[in-house]
């Protein structure tokens, strides 16, 4: 435009010592010369507006691309501390309530039938009081956190998700090396001599299970310290970091194919040696029992807790719902409240203990787990004898009835 007036400016001072024809075409010329000049400024510019509009464009949709193929979408209308905003209030309280107090007593039962019940009281399965310890503190802190913030009406605390989510990393680790050890364990008792089984001695059980924990709190550590992988709190979902999948490989993976190793070989000696002349005694099966439900204890492990990890792989390489995600973090937490029903459903000694201590806790009961004596002064090998006291009146016979003396010097009681 600046060109054009300036040639229409020169042509209105062209001298007017010129002819009409010449004056005429000059300036014919000089409008065509400013019009083709006009044209190609304007397509010029336009050309540069639509290729910087295309980098823009392209620029937008590999960002987009990027950030809905990998990670995590975020969905404001699911908390990893509250569930989902959807359901109503009450039904949440009420469901973290339930799996709080169901799964707490469930553990406190199955660390304290490892203590009264006779059969039960074996150096190596303090492994499966470690494994019912770490339940409990999922079900008496991290599920009762959650329901008091519901309670109070707060949607979301980043304080107590970080709370929650660094003390289900930290019993996940220790279950996970835990149900290793009990393999090993069960290994030892059914199929090493008795020479090798004693090398377990209390104070080494102590150590191992000291142990786990020291290496499961030290990995959190670590992960918490240098802030590797997503934060699922603060809602950035970067991918799964190298350190993670080495530290899974060593403290996940390689435990879980131990354990699987383990049990395949227990399970083919015993078998091996049923088919021969070998009769087990009634101990043997009892403990073959128990390792059966450790077995099946693992597989729950595996079954409640792969989903989750399943779906954090996933997101390295495309897009999940984080609703998805915090639902079945849930859904591996509410393990803790069923282990201890599955050694009730399962194993015997652990059920005729659960069945003492509602009796004791429950009935208003007063329960003896120590065991009857023979007549030789030796205890009796049969389960553990209840001595209950319901009312005295009913339970002591010398304080509701007569005695009477019999010939022969001896006192008797009338009915």
């Amino acid at each position: 435009m600046h060109r054009m007036i300036n040639i229409t400016s020169l042509t209105t001072t062209l001298p007017s010592t010129s002819t009409p024809s010449t004056t005429l075409g000059d300036a014919a010329a000089a409008a065509a010369v400013a019009a083709s000049m006009t044209a190609t400024s304007d397509r010029e510019g336009l050309g540069i507006t639509s290729t910087l509009g295309g980098m823009i464009g392209m620029e937008m949709e590999i960002a987009m691309y990027r950030s809905e193929s990998v990670g995590l979408s975020d969905d404001s209308d699911v908390s990893p501390v509250t569930l989902s905003a959807d359901w109503s209030r009450v039904a949440k309280l009420l469901l973290l309530a339930s799996l709080a107090v169901i799964g707490s007593v469930g553990n406190v039962f199955m660390i304290s039938a490892v203590m009264v019940e006779d059969h039960l009281k074996k150096r190596g399965n303090a492994f499966l009081v470690n494994v019912a310890l770490a339940d409990l503190l999922i079900t008496g802190l991290v599920i009762p956190a959650s329901a008091i913030v519901i309670l109070a009406g707060h949607e979301e605390s980043i304080s107590i998700c970080r709370f929650e989510w660094t003390l289900e990393a930290l019993c996940f680790l220790v279950t996970s090396l835990t149900l290793a050890t009990i393999a090993a364990e069960n290994y030892a008792r059914l199929c090493l001599p008795a020479e090798r089984y004693a090398i377990l001695t209390p104070s080494r059980i102590t150590g191992i299970t000291f142990s786990v924990w020291v290496i499961a709190g030290v990995a959190v550590g670590i992960q918490s310290s240098l802030k590797l992988g997503p934060d699922f709190c603060g809602r950035r979902f970067n991918g799964v970091a190298m350190e993670q999948v080495i530290g899974a490989c060593i403290l996940v993976l390689l435990p879980a194919l131990i354990t699987i190793v383990l049990y395949l070989r227990l399970i083919l000696r015993v078998r091996r040696a049923i088919r021969s002349s070998f009769k087990p005694p009634a101990a043997f099966s009892w403990d073959y029992d128990l390792t059966k439900t450790n077995m099946c204890s693992f597989a729950l492990f595996a079954v409640f807790w792969l989903p989750f990890g399943s779906t954090a792989c996933i997101s390295n390489f495309r897009r999940v719902n984080s609703g998805i995600f915090y639902n079945l973090a849930w859904f591996a937490l509410s393990k803790s409240c069923v282990n201890s029903l599955l050694y009730c459903v399962l194993d015997r000694h652990f059920r005729n203990a659960y069945v003492k201590l509602f009796h004791y806790c429950c009935c208003k009961t007063t329960v003896s787990f120590s065991r009857r004596q023979r007549g030789d002064g030796t205890r009796s090998s049969g389960d553990v004898r209840l001595r209950v006291h319901i009312i005295h009146s009913y339970a002591s016979p010398a304080a509701c009835r007569p005695n009477v003396t019999r010939p022969y010097g001896k006192d008797v009681y009338e009915l």
